[in-house]
């Protein structure tokens, strides 16, 4: 078998559907799996894969017991000589996988370590995370201090997210973003998978730091894009903030000397990031859009959406014409998810937010900002 897509699922029962919507599309053609992990969720998540998706290996864990040994769990039981893991709050595009799989990567097969690729959040921004430095005491205090923003382009100044590197261009990098990982799984199982002393957050750039000590390379694939909405499985608040700090000292305790000026300006920076996030994370006020816009190649798909007010379209459409806050619903009976993802990242706007209609589904599913929660609005 070609690859095994690892999903770790936890309360987020829409999302999960959205993405193994886009990966059984996208594994097509391919001798692949997908294996759904489910953390014990609350919120009928294992009922719907039971009746959505029945071919689909799931694994029901009795307890939530967090990101690194839920993803062992999945792994142990993958056949693929590929993994990818993958958040089940992100959509892949139909060849999101074959690019990966046939992607070269002008290293020796034997050095090559975790591949990742174009982030994008729910409004179509690229997500700087899709491509970072090791985190040395040095690059984590310019993080801190926003000396990478500063400066980005003092070598010294912008290794936090691997500045080096064009968002589209792809090539080494240090570290990848847990959301998307593809590897052999012989690497996964060589490096031991995910450390289980983690609970969650610095468990990817321990991996990808832990590949790197083996001699393997890691690499920033630009050539294809994925929706990463985040923040889904995670509530800020302050059990948010207590693991994000003991992540970051986690990783720091593992894998560097440290000084006690040291550890305790990382026990500064981790409570200032920690708040930062919880802060980014709570609901703000959202303005309603003026405009509906249905993005569908057939027009009887109107009738789906009998309740709104929407001005039906093409996928072709002129995004530059609709200066008003407007919310575009794109239809996956009919557009692509490469299309509807093409379309996101080539017009992302501030006034501009994006909603998904799923084939067979009762809803519209999206999120406004990589700081919020998403939005999951039912059609009745």
């Amino acid at each position: 078998m070609q690859l095994s897509v690892i999903i770790l699922n936890y309360n987020v029962r829409y999302f999960l559907e959205l993405c193994v919507s886009s990966v059984q599309k996208a594994i097509e053609g391919l001798d692949a799996e997908i294996i759904v992990v489910d953390n014990n969720s609350t919120d009928e998540s294992c009922q719907m894969m039971k009746e959505r998706f029945p071919q689909v290996k799931l694994i029901e864990n009795k307890e939530n017991t967090g990101f690194p040994k839920g993803n062992n769990i999945g792994v142990a039981q993958a056949k693929g000589e590929y993994i990818c893991i993958l958040n089940p709050d992100t959509v892949v595009a139909e060849d999101t996988f074959l690019k990966i799989l046939n992607s070269k990567l002008q290293t020796p097969n034997s050095k090559l370590g975790i591949i990742g690729c174009k982030l994008i959040d729910g409004t179509g921004k690229f997500l700087p995370e899709s491509k970072r430095g090791v985190p040395t005491p040095w690059v984590a205090f310019t993080k801190i201090f926003g000396l990478y923003k500063i400066f980005p382009k003092w070598k010294v100044m912008n290794q936090y997210y691997a500045q080096q590197l064009a968002v589209n261009q792809s090539g080494k990098v240090a570290i990848l973003v847990g959301a998307f990982m593809v590897m052999k799984r012989e690497l996964y199982t060589d490096l031991g998978g995910f450390d289980e002393n983690c609970f969650m957050y610095s468990d990817d750039i321990d991996l990808s730091y832990m590949a790197l000590k083996k001699g393997k390379s890691n690499f920033y694939f630009h050539e294809t894009t994925v929706i990463h909405f985040k923040g889904e499985s995670t509530i800020r608040d302050g059990l948010y903030m207590k693991r994000f700090r003991e992540a970051m000292q986690f990783f720091y305790k593992k894998h560097f000397n440290q000084s006690f000026i040291f550890d305790v300006m990382m026990k500064i920076g981790a409570a200032f990031f920690s708040v930062l996030k919880m802060f980014q994370g709570r609901t703000v006020s959202k303005t309603k859009p003026a405009n509906f816009i249905f993005v569908t190649e057939k027009k009887e798909n109107r009738a789906l959406l009998k309740n709104f007010n929407v001005q039906e379209v093409f996928s072709t459409i002129d995004f530059s014409k609709n200066a008003e806050r407007t919310e575009f619903i794109i239809d996956l009976n009919s557009v692509s998810y490469k299309k509807a993802i093409q379309l996101m990242e080539a017009n992302k706007n501030t006034q501009y937010t994006f909603k998904f209609l799923l084939p067979h589904a009762n809803f519209l599913i999206g999120s406004n900002s990589s700081n919020e929660r998403g939005e999951v609005v039912f059609l009745e």
